[in-house]
C-alpha cells in the first residue's frame, strides 16, 4: 500500500468523529465574494456541498453575487452607490439585482452542486414566503453639521421573519436548498437583502448546528494581527467596543451573534478562497477560521 493511500485512510479515520457529530444536522453556508466568479473554485465548492449531503449532513446554501451584479450594472452603464456596505437600490436597479441573484447566479450554484452528485434546487427568499422583509434605513453623520441624518436606501430590506417550511420540505426530500437573498414585504414589495443577514436569519430559524460565513478574509484577527480560532459572543462584543474589531468585519460578526443568540450552536467566519474550507472547518480539529460560540 502506498503512502498516499495510507494518508487517505488516516484522513477518513480522523474525520469519523466529526461525521457522527454532524449526522442529520443542518449547516447553513453563506457563499459569496469574488470566488464565485472563478469556475474551478465554484465547482470545488459544489463538490464539497454535495459531499456534505452524501455523508448525512443537511446543507443549506445562501449566496451573494455582488461581483456579478456589478458586472451587469456596468454593462447597462448604471452606477452604484453604497452606504455602510449596503447598495442603494432604486426601482431600475432592483430589477437587475433580482434578475442576477435569482437567475443565473442562483442556478449556477445549484447546478454545480447537482453536477457533483447531490440534488440541489435554487429558490429565492420570495418563494414560499421564505423571507418576509421590511425596509431598511441608515443614519450617517453630516460632515458639515455633525448631526445624524437618515438616508433612504431605496428597496433595501432586512429579514422581518423567516418561514422555514419550504426549506424543511426540501431537506426532508434530500434536496439541497440554494437561496438567493431577495425577499418580499407582506404587501408584495420586493427587497434586496444582504446575503450575510439572510444566512444568519435562516440559520437561526432552522436552529442550525453551524453557520459558515465564507468570506474573502481568514477570520477575526486579534490586535496582534493573528487569527483568533475561537471566541465567545461576549469577547466579540468587547472587541468591537475596544475598536480592534472594526470596518467590514463588524457586520459579519454581528450576523454571527444574531444567529448564535437564536439557537445556532456556532457560527464561523472563514476564507472561502481556501480549498475545501467548508470540509476543513467541519471535519478537522483545527478548523479553518474563527468560531463564535454562545
Amino acid at each position: 500500500m502506498t503512502d498516499t493511500a495510507l494518508d487517505q485512510m488516516a484522513t477518513l479515520a480522523g474525520a469519523l468523529p466529526f461525521l457522527k457529530r454532524y449526522d442529520d444536522q443542518t449547516v447553513v453556508v453563506k457563499y459569496g465574494g469574488h470566488a464565485m466568479g472563478e469556475e474551478e473554485t465554484a465547482l470545488r465548492f459544489g463538490r464539497d456541498i454535495a459531499l456534505l449531503e452524501q455523508v448525512g449532513v443537511n446543507p443549506v446554501v445562501v449566496h451573494g453575487g455582488g461581483p456579478q451584479i456589478n458586472a451587469m450594472l456596468k454593462r447597462l452603464d448604471v452606477k452604484s452607490t453604497f452606504v455602510q456596505g449596503l447598495r442603494v437600490t432604486d426601482e431600475q436597479m432592483l430589477d437587475v439585482v433580482e434578475m442576477v441573484l435569482a437567475g443565473p447566479v442562483n442556478k449556477q450554484v445549484a447546478e454545480a452542486i447537482t453536477r457533483a452528485g447531490a440534488l440541489a434546487v435554487g429558490i429565492s427568499g420570495k418563494d414560499g414566503g421564505l423571507v418576509r422583509a421590511r425596509k431598511v434605513t441608515r443614519q450617517v453623520k453630516d460632515e458639515a453639521t455633525g448631526e445624524l441624518k437618515e438616508i433612504d436606501l431605496g428597496f433595501v430590506g432586512e429579514p422581518e421573519s423567516i418561514n422555514p417550511k419550504i426549506l424543511k420540505l426540501l431537506i426532508g426530500a434530500d434536496i439541497v436548498p440554494v437561496v438567493a437573498p431577495v425577499g418580499a414585504s407582506p404587501d408584495g414589495q420586493t427587497y434586496n437583502i444582504n446575503a450575510d443577514t439572510v444566512a444568519g436569519a435562516i440559520a437561526g430559524a432552522l436552529e442550525a448546528e453551524r453557520l459558515l460565513m465564507l468570506t474573502d478574509v481568514r477570520g477575526v484577527l486579534g490586535p496582534d494581527g493573528k487569527l483568533i480560532p475561537e471566541m465567545t459572543v461576549a469577547q466579540v462584543k468587547q472587541g468591537i467596543a475596544d475598536g480592534w474589531i472594526s470596518g467590514g468585519m463588524i457586520p459579519k460578526v454581528e450576523t454571527c451573534i444574531y444567529a448564535v443568540e437564536r439557537g445556532v450552536k456556532g457560527a464561523v467566519i472563514l476564507d472561502g478562497r481556501v480549498p475545501h474550507a467548508v470540509l476543513l472547518e467541519l471535519f478537522t480539529d483545527g478548523g479553518a477560521g474563527t468560531l463564535i460560540r454562545p
